[in-house]
């Protein structure tokens, strides 16, 4: 994509992301993609861009991290002609599971991804809309890794740099639209 759209799409995605205060809990600024998600074309536009980055590292399998990294994630694997993989909260998927659990700031969580979805020679793109802490992307590396897959990079939406989640990735390829 070249400079100048990709501008343009810088701008049009800044003016459409909404801050909402005090979600989900007091002192938090939800951005919220909904309005992206309603513009058809700037959809396109968005998740072709998060794809653009990857064109050319032959990924086979992209990963949508739960919930609106599924809503991202299937269309750039469309751009990327990959296969989508989920990775969900526990007890979600109806087949056998490979499970990681991660460290939370107060307490653990976990995610799930099916035990066949990747293997040793799958090239996998991890996409969500928001890179934060870094914990659940961090997490959904080492899923994959487990696999035998290989983690080619993480795409996603915007990434909150005042948040520790690039430097916990540091090791990883990382490309988002947004920095804020």
């Amino acid at each position: 994509m070249d400079t100048g759209r990709s501008s343009a799409l810088v701008a049009e995605l800044r003016r459409s992301i909404r801050d909402i205060p005090d979600f989900p809990t007091p002192g938090i600024v939800f951005k919220d993609i909904t309005p992206v998600l309603l513009d058809a074309g700037l959809f396109h536009h968005t998740t072709e861009a998060m794809a653009a980055p990857f064109a050319a590292d032959h990924i086979t399998h992209v990963i949508g991290i739960e919930s609106r990294g599924f809503i991202l994630g299937a269309p750039v694997a469309q751009h990327l002609r990959a296969a989508f993989v989920p990775v969900r909260k526990p007890g979600k998927l109806p087949h056998t599971v490979e499970r990681v659990q991660y460290a939370l700031e107060y307490g653990t969580d976990a995610l799930e991804m099916h035990r066949d979805a990747l293997g040793p020679g799958d090239r996998a793109l991890i996409v969500d809309d928001v890179l934060a802490t870094g914990g659940t992307a961090r997490a959904t590396c080492e899923l994959v890794e487990r696999t035998g897959a290989r983690v080619v990079g993480c795409s996603f939406l915007m990434a909150l740099t005042f948040l520790p989640g690039v430097q916990a990735l540091a090791s990883r390829r990382i490309e988002s639209l947004l920095a804020y």
